[in-house]
């Protein structure tokens, strides 16, 4: 469903009403799950909603109290209550809280959320890729701030009789940290790996990749490594 259609039918205010048909409502829920926008707009709608029938379910008790006085008391019916002036602070307030809360924290979180993030990154070759990279050369150079992830590009040498690789990142202590399995079928000579956030000391870290055959047996493919520099 594309956004300009939303707005101009006024899908969400529709789909929070129960007025939509089921195909429409799957296609819209579809929609708003890949869509902040929308999804910011059904979920202030849906707070919205519900503090709107505790306030009239508080409004009509208090009309049931004072209907058994002797004072003549008007009678309010569906959308009329909203008229009344007891109810229209509250509304007002609730409302002017529902669009702050979007601008000071709503909007700012999606922001950052949906902004781009800039990691660094690095080729590492595996084996006997380009020429072959010996265990011992040094190999690229990453400079990240303390606690903050990066990106590797794995570079393996295409080897039959793989039904899958596993590539190990070991840290200057030969610990490994973590083993990301990568498919031996595919047609990407080069393998993008995120390497997540942590306190990370600095040093030379090694990329070692294992292939396993369709036995079950795994035989090293290869290493390679690389610098890691972090900036305080």
């Amino acid at each position: 469903m594309d956004h300009d259609v939303v707005v101009l039918q006024k899908v969400t205010e529709r789909y929070l009403l129960n007025e939509l048909a089921s195909e429409t409502r799957n296609e819209f829920e579809e929609h708003f799950f890949g869509c902040p926008e929308c999804a910011i707009d059904v979920r202030a709608g849906a707070a919205f909603l519900d503090q709107s029938k505790v306030i009239l379910a508080e409004a009509q008790q208090g009309q049931k109290i004072s209907a058994s006085s002797t004072v003549s008391v008007p009678r309010y019916r569906g959308w009329q209550l909203w008229l009344r002036p007891a109810l229209t602070a509250p509304v007002m307030a609730l409302l002017l809280a529902v669009v702050g809360y979007q601008n000071l924290v709503t909007y700012p979180k999606l922001k950052q959320a949906s902004a781009p993030q800039v990691m660094e990154w690095a080729s590492v070759n595996i084996g006997t890729y380009g020429g072959g990279e010996p265990d011992s050369a040094i190999g690229p150079q990453i400079t990240t701030p303390t606690g903050k992830g990066f990106l590797l590009f794995v570079r393996i040498p295409h080897q039959a009789g793989y039904s899958r690789y596993t590539a190990e990142l070991y840290n200057p202590a030969g610990t490994v940290e973590m083993a990301v399995p990568i498919p031996a079928d595919t047609s990407q000579d080069r393998w993008p790996i995120a390497i997540p956030g942590a306190n990370r000391p600095a040093g030379t870290y090694s990329v070692v990749v294992r292939g396993t055959t369709p036995t079950g047996e795994t035989v090293k493919v290869g290493q390679g490594s690389f610098e890691l520099h972090i900036q305080n």
